[in-house]
Order: structure tokens, then sequence, then C-alpha cells
């Protein structure tokens, strides 16, 4: 059976992270390596035992034969990378967000459906184990039709002030939004009418990252949900968990709450430090990669493979972009918006 061919633009924390998962799936084949900093690039490439290295994705696509790519640029880079690989034909799994400008999403839309390419955007939440769990109590009708909703879902400043050089180009919406309002769409199953957010700016900044430090967002759905929405990068260091996760779907019938920073599955106390190690979001069991951020990773590939589906469709990734969109527009003016989707 013939491999997949694959390709990655992108070798930073998270590009090495799909490196990893396409070395390890016995169908697929990692043939080559771009960053803009072929340093790095040359550094991955190296680990994986291949050859062909570019700082430039166009040249990658001119001269190496591939199926499909990874693309896990900054998520502000995401645009033309993305119509430039769909139009050379390859199926595509972009990091989130699709993308974060509207501009950038039309083109995107264009050039995926013109050439018939396959597309997933990573929006990997929907592969976490208490999150679908708690949907299918919800797809069986034990909590009746969902009515209310509220996710917390925030980093601690390491996050935006060492782990992400580029945070103050991008926003904690962009970084974590994107799942939340992926996420939130998931469970009440329709699509987001109007938004309402406020935010607060000035811990970062005094640390030296010109950004938004928190937002807090009401949203409302078409058919009359309605759902609380909590994003911020300035949660303590000291935190046990890098992120701070709660969430609530009530509907007619019942409620599920989900408590997901402070789970005492596994608790480790050293001489110099105490925290909750990771068994959830990304780890490794006897060697291999585990954690619901790696399945969906995985997912793509199988799919691909298969000709299914997969779970996050162009129309999630799309609508999950427009309506952050909307958040920002809605902190900036104070005031509700309209989110403005694809044809309005």
């Amino acid at each position: 059976m013939s491999k997949t061919k694959v390709a990655l633009i992108g070798a930073g924390v998270w590009g090495e992270v799909h490196a990893k998962l396409y070395r390890e799936h016995p169908g697929v084949e990692l043939v080559a390596v771009c960053d803009q900093n072929i340093e790095r690039a040359r550094k991955l490439a190296d680990t994986m035992g291949l050859s062909a290295v570019f700082s430039d994705h166009r040249e990658m696509l001119d001269a190496v034969d591939f199926d499909a790519v990874s693309i896990v640029t900054p998520d502000f880079a995401h645009g033309q990378a993305t119509v430039d690989c769909a139009n050379a034909g390859k199926d595509i799994l972009v990091e989130k967000p699709l993308a974060t400008t509207r501009e950038d999403v039309e083109a995107i839309v264009e050039a995926v459906q013109r050439n018939g390419v396959r597309i997933m955007v990573d929006l990997h939440n929907r592969w976490s184990p208490p999150f679908a769990v708690a949907h299918d109590c919800l797809m069986r009708g034990e909590l009746g039709d969902p009515v209310s909703a509220y996710f917390r879902l925030n980093d601690i400043r390491w996050v935006a002030t060492d782990m992400l050089p580029w945070a103050a180009k991008s926003s904690i919406l962009w970084f974590l939004g994107s799942h939340s309002v992926d996420t939130l769409r998931w469970f009440m199953q329709d699509e987001v009418e109007s938004v309402y957010a406020v935010c607060s700016k000035g811990v970062l900044a005094s640390m030296g990252v010109d950004a938004v430090d928190v937002y807090q967002t009401i949203l409302k759905f078409r058919r009359g949900g309605i759902a609380t929405m909590e994003n911020s990068w300035i949660t303590p260091n000291t935190h046990p968990c890098i992120n701070d996760i709660k969430f609530n779907i009530t509907g007619t019938r019942g409620m599920i709450n989900l408590d997901l920073s402070n789970n005492q599955m596994i608790e480790r106390f050293t001489e110099d430090r105490n925290d909750r190690p990771d068994v959830l979001v990304q780890h490794f069991v006897h060697g291999k990669a585990k954690g619901f951020a790696y399945e969906s990773i995985r997912h793509f590939i199988d799919n691909l493979v298969t000709g299914e589906e997969f779970l996050v469709s162009l129309e999630d990734a799309v609508n999950t972009s427009l309506v952050i969109l909307a958040i920002l527009e809605s902190a900036e003016t104070g005031q509700p918006v309209k989110v403005r989707y694809l044809g309005e």
C-alpha cells in the first residue's frame, strides 16, 4: 500500500509535533520541511532524516512531489500559504484558526473549492475525551435541547511572554478563543447570530507584550441559545496547568459541568515544584504520542486515506473565524455585533 506523502510548513514547537506524528503513522511519509528560519527547518529535518529543506513554501511546492501538507505557521500567516497549497492541488491540515482576516478566509474558501482539495483545521478540542463524552450525552438527548453554556479557556502568562514570540501580532481569541467558539458551536448545534464582548489590557503590556489580557464575550445563537466565553493569557505561571479550563452546558432536561483545570488524576511533588502532569492534551505513553491534541492530526491522515468526512468541516473553520472577527469588533467598539457570514 502506498504511503501518503506529507510536507510541513512551519518548524516551530507545534510543527515538530506534526512531524513526529507523521513519522509515527504507518500510512505517511514525511518528505519535506519548510520554515522561514532555514536553520530551524534544517534542524527539524535532520531529526527526521530528511534532506528536502526550504525557507519558502512556494519553492517547496515547485520542487517536491507530495500529497498533503501541514501548515503550522503563526496564525496570521495562514492565508497565503493555504491558498498557494490549494492552488497546487494539495490536501491541507491548517493549525487553528483558518485565518485571521475576512479577506484571507474568503480567498482560502475560493481556492479550496476551485481546486477540489480537502482541508481541515486543527480545532482539536472535539477530540478531548471529557468534551466528547459530554457531547455524546447531549446527542443522545440526555440533556434535552441546549439552552446555555459557559466556557472558560485561559493560559498562563508564560504562553504570551515566552512560548509565542509573535503573541503581540495575534490575540488570545485566535490562540484559544478559536477552540472556545468551535466547541460552543458544536454543543449548541447552531450558528452564532451576534456577540457582545469587553476586554482588558495592561498586565501583558507592562511585561513588554502589546496584547489584550482578557476577553469576556456573550454569544447569542440563532435558535435562542446563549453562551458566555472567557479567554485570557494572564493566569499566574504558578497555576499547576498551562490551561485553566471550565465548561458547562445546560439543556432543557439536564446539565454537565467540566472542571479540567483542577482535576487531580495525578499530582507530582518534588523539591522544586508541584504540578499536575498532563494526561489529556499532549503526552507520551511507552514512547508513543497520546492525548487529544495529537488525535486530531491522526484523524486528518486517517480520513484522507478512507475518504471519510473530517470531524471539523471547512464551514466549521470558516464560521469560527468569522465569529472571532465579530468579537474583536465588539470589544473595540463597545457595541453588540452581528456575525457576518460568507455571502451576507
